[in-house]
């Protein structure tokens, strides 16, 4: 079974910055797609940002140039840099792997960017 844990959310202030961790163990290959999805109330889930396993990167317009997605394959770890914020990225954001046929989600981290 694979196992998701987002950390590093919290609450800062427009302008400010985060960065999200998520650690992935269990059953899986070391080298998987992985990406960061974010749902704020309302709204659908969205994909932030995603880094397929040949190491090709894609954002939403939203986040484009404020934001940057990584990932340390010999650890696990997927790490999401954002920058700039604004109260339009208060959200719950998930960590998500794709291995094979299945989708793997983190239990979500909040992020809330409010003065």
């Amino acid at each position: 079974q694979v196992q998701l844990v987002e950390s590093g959310g919290g609450l800062v202030q427009p302008g400010g910055s985060l960065r999200l961790s998520c650690a992935a163990s269990g059953s899986i290959s070391r080298i998987n797609s992985m990406g960061w999805h974010r749902q704020a109330p309302g709204n659908e889930r969205e994909l932030v940002a995603g880094i397929t396993s040949g190491g090709n990167i894609n954002y939403a317009d939203s986040v484009k140039g404020r934001f940057t997605i990584s990932r340390d394959n010999q650890k696990n770890m997927l790490y999401l840099q954002m920058n700039s914020l604004t109260p339009g990225d208060t959200a719950v954001y998930y960590c998500a792997l794709r291995s094979g046929l299945l989708n793997y989600w983190g239990q979500g981290t909040q992020v809330t960017v409010s003065s």
